[in-house]
């Protein structure tokens, strides 16, 4: 009897720890925030695997948990919870105010909508400058209470390198970001593509070489010429992915905004980016539906009656008119009686 009770609480234990686990490679061991098919989640291996296969890889920047689940249901490899939400989300003119705290928000949002992508949060600007051990800080940050599998820093200097060496040595997987580089604007002079002469384009190739040799899984490269771009593919073991860098690079990403026609973008002067294709234009779906809002509300057409669902019976009406009288709050219970005369369905 004490055996077989035993056995039953060990089957439930691992019942509920199955249940619980999230955000985990395979042969995991550690528990998570929500339930999930380990054999459905993308992780580091299904990404080498596609990019030993010349499989492209699909990545969309988003950051809240509606885009999340609509990232979820199209089956999108990786989702990135990218500093660009400072611009996008925030409506500031750069990457550069939006704080740890408020990435963290985006990143535990986007966890909770996103099941299957491999989940990659940024190290916004600020937080991993300073020192190895500041950018360590961060990172296991961005995985515990961000819930992310995975961060992303910018830039190839040799503290960022630095950097990112020490991320990985303490456990967590890092993507590299080359080319333009939001975050370094300062330096830049703004928005500006990279890559586009002899000297540019080397760096590129060379500092995604670096972030390679530094253990990063992945490179970004964002706005410099196909050829440059296709150089560095060429050059790495590890899949780049390209953003307004040509159909060379092991994978894609546009921002969720963008490709969906949502929204202008501030840092493109109020224009969708160049390199960025619509696929819809979901912003005037969303306008027309707005205006047609306002008109309805505007002329009390809604909400009618089949959008006014619940409903008190008509004893209970009665009683509820005469407690208003006794109340002494006829004018109330006028509006009460006249209401539940409208709302009456016609015939």
């Amino acid at each position: 009897m004490a055996s077989s009770l035993t056995r039953n609480c060990s089957r439930f234990s691992k019942a509920i720890s199955v249940r619980l686990m999230s955000n985990l490679p395979e042969n995991t061991v550690y528990g998570g925030p929500k339930p999930q098919n380990p054999n459905q989640r993308v992780t580091l291996t299904h990404l080498r695997q596609k990019h030993r296969k010349g499989e492209p890889i699909t990545v969309v920047t988003a950051y809240d948990y509606p885009s999340a689940v609509h990232l979820d249901t199209a089956g999108i490899d990786v989702c990135l919870v990218g500093d660009s939400a400072s611009m996008v989300v925030h409506d500031h003119d750069t990457t550069l105010p939006i704080s740890l705290d408020e990435m963290l928000v985006h990143c535990r949002a986007v966890a909770r909508g996103a099941k299957r992508p491999l989940l990659v949060g940024d190290l916004p600007f600020g937080t991993y400058e300073s020192s190895s051990s500041q950018a360590v800080d961060t990172a296991v940050r961005v995985l515990k209470e961000g819930g992310m599998d995975a961060i992303k820093l910018e830039g190839g200097s040799a503290s960022r390198i630095t950097a990112a060496k020490a991320i990985v040595e303490a456990g967590i997987a890092v993507i590299g970001h080359v080319g333009l580089t939001p975050q370094a604007i300062s330096v830049l002079g703004g928005f500006r593509p990279q890559g586009r002469n002899i000297a540019s384009a080397v760096k590129v190739v060379e500092t995604a070489m670096a972030l390679q040799e530094a253990g990063c899984f992945s490179v970004v490269l964002e706005c410099v010429p196909p050829p440059v771009a296709a150089a560095a593919t060429s050059a790495l073991k590890i899949p780049t992915i390209g953003i307004g860098a040509g159909p060379f690079c092991s994978g894609q990403v546009l921002v969720y905004h963008d490709l969906l026609g949502m929204m202008q973008h501030p840092h493109h002067a109020k224009v969708t980016p160049k390199f960025c294709k619509q696929y819809a234009n979901v912003g005037e779906v969303i306008n027309k539906a707005l205006m047609e809002y306002k008109e309805e509300v505007s002329k009390k057409v809604f909400p009618g009656p089949s959008h006014s669902p619940y409903k008190i019976t008509a004893s209970e009406l009665d009683g509820f008119l005469t407690e208003l009288q006794n109340l002494g709050f006829d004018k109330a219970a006028s509006a009460a009686a006249s209401a539940a005369e409208n709302m009456e369905p016609s015939e």
